[in-house]
């Protein structure tokens, strides 16, 4: 008996949300999106109950924009959970360890959205554990502890309770997302978080770290309000690096041109269908063919390197010094140091006085930063395509069974893959790769409203694929007909 045979019981019963019958009007989706939107909002809003939030900090700090969530709140462990499951699954998937054939064995399908669910669960007691039960960073409040009489262990019990039953609903928001809604519910929540940062950084009085957001400063300095210094350089270090931020909008804006252009960088490949005369198409393979979903599989595998120093940091009372050096919470020396992902202009513009960092240090931090994001997504993107069906041999069996084929090709799932095995991979690789790079540099410069760089590639594509899918949507409920063209029904 297989391992298949032997989980089957446990795996198949996995709680999940029902699939629609039939076609889901267009509204109805948008309806049940906005719905999940607010109730994400609301329960960002939630305070842990019995959390001290006044010592508690945030474990996964830059890493919040793209994890989602929000720190001292029920879902404090935002995506984070199921990311981090993904990988593992994608791993395995890679590996072909796990046997299953999801692409067209119906049984094998359950199996792995069961097998998800279950990996999720594991990984919410593996990230919420020590969390809340090693070092301080969601303390239990004293005062609580003891009006219910049940000791700091109790509170930090009912603290990790919450945070699990956060973990597992963000888990189902996100399925009836992609079975009701439009898009996916990782995709909606990355936006959420992200918008607001944004939103912050460009509009509030009193933003992030006390400051005030772009156009209120700017109308400060218009006004005289903001006291400029006199001296040149001082004066254009205020302008663009400090609260005039004019290099944070330029990044943020050049990184919007730059995903959306890239996203319009195809090459089409002619499609006819075989019985329709006349009926022609094309496929398009993206210069992000992959799209920017993979950096969230990097970045995520950073943030729990960074988790696991910050553990042993609180728990070993004797660290040794090559392994990480930590002051005030935060990595000054070691691997863990190295290893971490260069977050913002203070991290390495030592030439002016922003970090007192060893230049040699913040070079060889910068160069396994830009390795492990070109690498990395370039290896997670080839990872991404192949387990989600949009391989070669998958998207020729896809052509081939709506009925179309290649102009001067036989009509044959191998020809058609050969044709695409001469774009889909290294587009892949080049588009991944890409991602990387451009996530690296949008730390080091700086974004509007704090927010990461990668975290700003995610909502920028997402947004743009998600206007794509609306207009899909639209398309097809004008034209009943194209639902069974693109297999939507």
């Amino acid at each position: 008996m297989g391992w298949k045979d032997a989980a089957e019981p446990v795996l198949a019963r996995m709680p999940a949300v029902a699939r629609p019958e039939g076609h889901v009007p267009f509204r109805r989706k948008l309806g049940w999106t906005g719905g999940i939107l607010v109730l994400y909002f609301f329960l960002t809003n939630v305070t842990l109950f019995g959390l001290d939030t006044a010592t508690a900090n945030d474990l996964f700090g830059q890493f919040r924009s793209i994890l989602a969530g929000q720190q001292g709140s029920v879902l404090q462990l935002g995506i984070g959970p199921i990311v981090t499951a993904s990988i593992v699954l994608q791993l395995l998937g890679g590996a072909d360890l796990l046997g299953l054939d999801t692409d067209n064995n119906p049984r094998d399908q359950v199996l792995y959205q069961g097998l998800q669910k279950l990996l999720v669960g594991v990984m919410i007691v593996l990230t919420g554990l020590p969390m809340v039960f090693a070092g301080n960073f969601l303390p239990a409040d004293p005062a609580v502890a003891t009006s219910l009489g049940i000791g700091t262990i109790g509170v930090k019990g009912l603290i990790f309770a919450q945070i699990a039953v956060g973990g597992v609903l963000i888990l189902f928001m996100d399925e009836i997302v992609s079975k009701w809604g439009v898009g996916s519910g990782v995709g909606l929540f990355i936006i959420a978080g992200v918008s607001q940062q944004l939103v912050g950084g460009l509009f509030s009085w009193q933003g992030l770290g006390g400051a005030s957001g772009f156009f209120p400063t700017w109308f400060g300095i218009a006004t005289g309000a903001v006291d400029l210094p006199a001296a040149p350089d001082d004066l254009l270090s205020t302008i663009f690096l400090g609260q005039g931020q004019l290099l944070a909008l330029i990044t943020t804006l050049l990184i919007f041109g730059i995903v959306v252009y890239a996203e319009s960088v195809r090459v089409e490949i002619p499609l006819s269908h075989a019985r329709v005369k006349g009926a022609r198409g094309r496929f398009p393979v993206k210069l992000i063919y992959a799209s920017v979903l993979p950096m969230i599989l990097v970045r995520a595998l950073q943030a729990n390197i960074q988790f696991l120093g910050r553990i042993l940091n609180n728990q070993w009372a004797a660290m040794p010094a090559w392994l990480g050096q930590y002051t005030g919470g935060q990595v000054t020396g070691g691997l863990f140091y190295y290893v971490a992902p260069i977050q913002s202009r203070s991290d390495w513009m030592w030439f002016l006085g922003l970090t007192s960092a060893d230049p040699l240090d913040i070079a060889i931090r910068v160069l396994i930063d830009l390795g492990f994001m070109i690498i990395g997504g370039a290896v997670f993107a080839v990872f991404w395509v192949e387990t989600t069906g949009m391989g070669p041999e998958s998207t020729a069996r896809q052509i081939q069974n709506s009925g179309m084929q290649i102009p001067g090709f036989r009509r044959n799932p191998q020809v058609i893959e050969k044709v695409m095995e001469r774009y889909i991979p290294q587009v892949t690789i080049i588009g991944g790769a890409l991602v990387g790079l451009l996530a690296v540099m949008a730390n080091m410069l700086g974004t509007i409203g704090a927010v990461s760089g990668t975290g700003l590639l995610l909502t920028v594509s997402i947004t743009y694929k998600l206007y794509e899918e609306i207009a899909e949507e639209q398309l097809m409920e004008m034209h009943p007909m194209m639902r069974n063209m693109f297999g939507s029904e």
